[in-house]
Parts: C-alpha cells; structure tokens; sequence
C-alpha cells in the first residue's frame, strides 16, 4: 500500500484547521469556566437541552446531538445532577431508556453564561470572517461531519462515538 502524503497546500491547511480549533477550543472553554465555572460540553449539554421540547431529551439523542460517547456523556449529566442543573427522569416509552432534562436551576445558569459565550463565540471566530467565508466554513464542516457519520466514504465512516460502547461494559 503506498501511503497519500499530504501535499504542501493540504499540509498548510490541515496545520492551520489544528491550530485554530485548538485555539478556539482553549479560549471558548475558559471564557466558560471564568463565567459559568464549567468546560464547554457542559455548556453545551445544557443549551441542547434548554433546545428541546420539554428540556428534556433521551441520553442516547443527546449523546448523538453532542457527538460523544454515551459514557462520556453519562459522566458529564452526573456531574450536571449533581450541581442541580439537569435530572434524570425515566423513559415512558422505552423502560430501558432515560431522559436528561434541563432543571430550572440549569436554565438560570444558562441565561447568565449564554450571553458571554455568544459574544465570544462571535469576536473570536464570526467577527473575524465575511459572509461568504462563514458559508463557506459551514459547508465544509457539514461534508467533513456528514462524512465521518457514514453519509460518504472515508475513514471511520459509520464509527461515531454516540454508539460506541465503553470497554468497561
């Protein structure tokens, strides 16, 4: 088999998407920490939820909505339960299946830390981009997104975290 190399353009780009969304990533989870004192996840556990009719959706749905594991996912709405700001109700539909639902703890918190998370969100990435490059990035992540979840070829196509199961099972 021989191995693809990147060429030097596809190199400059990957280099480039790294040290932005690290970047992005390290700045958006501490503005997060400094206003909610919580990473993003838990940010986004709680605006998903505060989306959903009810705020309240099946752990399995969240996990898919959020992109990660179901066990991360379990970590991240105990400690959430914990803090007061999501319970977990059972499913009436499906005994087997349980819903995280925004408490109105949770949403208090969410209406203090939203604004400053979208303001943040908008400096250090939208304020920075025309119109048509943030068309553009949102049609890109849609192909790569779409592509990782088995819509298309490619590596891992079809492995997505929400239904993997955990080693430890």
């Amino acid at each position: 088999m021989t191995t693809r190399w990147l060429t030097p353009e596809e190199q400059r780009a990957w280099r480039a998407y790294i040290a932005a969304s690290r970047l992005l990533g390290d700045a958006i989870d501490r503005q997060l920490q400094q206003a909610g004192g919580m990473p993003h996840l838990f940010y986004s556990v709680l605006a998903r939820l505060s989306d959903a009719p009810g705020r309240r959706l099946r752990m399995t749905d969240l996990a898919e909505a959020l992109k990660i594991t179901r066990s991360r996912l379990t970590y991240v709405v105990n400690r959430l339960e914990r803090d007061g700001l999501v319970r977990r109700e059972n499913c009436a539909d499906d005994k087997r299946a349980s819903l995280a639902v925004l408490t109105d703890e949770g949403t208090a918190v969410l209406e203090r830390t939203a604004p400053g998370h979208v303001e943040t969100v908008r400096t250090l990435l939208f304020d920075r981009l025309t119109e048509e490059q943030a068309g553009q990035l949102e049609e890109i992540c849609t192909v790569i997104a779409r592509g990782l979840q088995g819509e298309g070829a490619g590596a891992g196509a079809g492995d997505v975290p929400w239904r993997r199961r955990s080693s430890c099972s």
